[in-house]
């Protein structure tokens, strides 16, 4: 089966600050805060929901399809998802270059992100009707990136029967509620982490019971305190994997999304899913960079087996 992933591919400028963003920032002056914080690396990295999702897809065996805007800067980071088995063919380019993201990380793992969105102001728009008749069957992911693509491939996921999860992270605020109902309860899983699960419950007026009336899943992650999984009839809390170092978060997230999908596309039981997916995040930790982590499928189910003390073949 392929996946189809939408959201953002960026390049990430990622920055190390030594000390603490709440030493730094007085509550009592935040409207008119003005701080610069002093960083000791700075790297730039292959990144963005889309790329990140599909390139971990990849290390699990996946054959994920990226369905997104980049820029006219983009060839050699298209290389480097042709050569890890990425299918990049449905990228749309333009003219702009492709979005950045400058992040910089304290020593709580706490991040400040500026984000500049470059080629993907564009939608993309891709025929997934086509797709599904070139390749049948069909499973979907819709990550925070181009606003009209959201829900564009929402309304063709739904249309077109394609199972997807719904993703919409940073792009909560932009959404109209209407939008985000229609999106969420079209899902078959509905993903974010605790803030931004609370926000789209304000934002649309709904409960989670509401929301799992009609749709199948609700996954919350939760950082350090794993993840949590629940269905209109049972909740499942998963820990999280134990890092054996942590250099930088950035993309533990999108990481745990292509090992929870892995589970659900495997048939592993809920728990299995999530562990799966606490297993995929917990290697771009080790690594400044979210595509920098490489694995074996052996090595995997050896790290799955360290953690959960159960065996597991991909």
């Amino acid at each position: 089966m392929k996946i189809l992933v939408s959201g953002s591919l960026a390049f990430d400028r990622i920055m190390d600050f030594p000390g603490r963003f709440k030493d730094y920032i007085l509550p009592e002056k935040i409207h008119v805060l003005s701080v610069s914080f002093l960083v000791n690396t700075l790297r730039e990295n292959f990144g963005g929901t889309a790329g990140n999702i599909a390139y971990n897809l990849a290390l699990l065996k996946e054959q994920p399809i990226i369905l997104a805007t980049a820029g006219k800067d983009f060839a050699q980071y298209r290389d480097w998802l042709r050569e890890r088995n990425v299918t990049t063919d449905q990228i749309v380019l333009n003219e702009d270059f492709t979005a950045s993201a400058n992040i910089i990380t304290d020593l709580d793992n706490n991040q400040i992100t500026g984000f500049h969105p470059g080629a993907m102001k564009q939608a993309s728009r891709v025929d997934v009707e086509k797709i599904k008749n070139a390749e049948g069957e069909l499973f979907a992911i819709i990550c925070a990136g181009n606003v009209e693509d959201m829900i564009y491939y929402a309304r063709e996921y739904q249309r077109l029967n394609i199972p997807y999860i719904f993703d919409p992270a940073q792009q909560i605020p932009a959404l109209k509620s209407d939008q985000l109902k229609f999106a969420v309860t079209g899902a078959r899983v509905f993903i974010g982490n605790d803030y931004e699960i609370d926000l789209v419950l304000k934002v649309t007026g709904a409960t989670k019971h509401d929301i799992l009336k009609k749709t199948e899943l609700i996954v919350t992650t939760k950082g350090e305190h794993g993840s949590l999984i629940e269905t209109a009839d049972s909740s499942y809390t998963i820990p999280i994997a134990k890092p054996r170092e942590i250099k930088d978060p950035t993309g533990a997230g999108d990481a745990y999304r292509a090992g929870f999908i892995k589970g659900l596309l495997g048939h592993y039981s809920l728990e299995q899913a999530g562990r799966l997916g606490s297993v995929s995040a917990v290697y771009p930790i080790e690594y400044y960079g979210t595509q920098q982590h490489t694995y074996t499928s052996r090595e995997f189910s050896e790290r799955y087996k360290e953690n959960f003390r159960e065996e597991i073949r991909l």
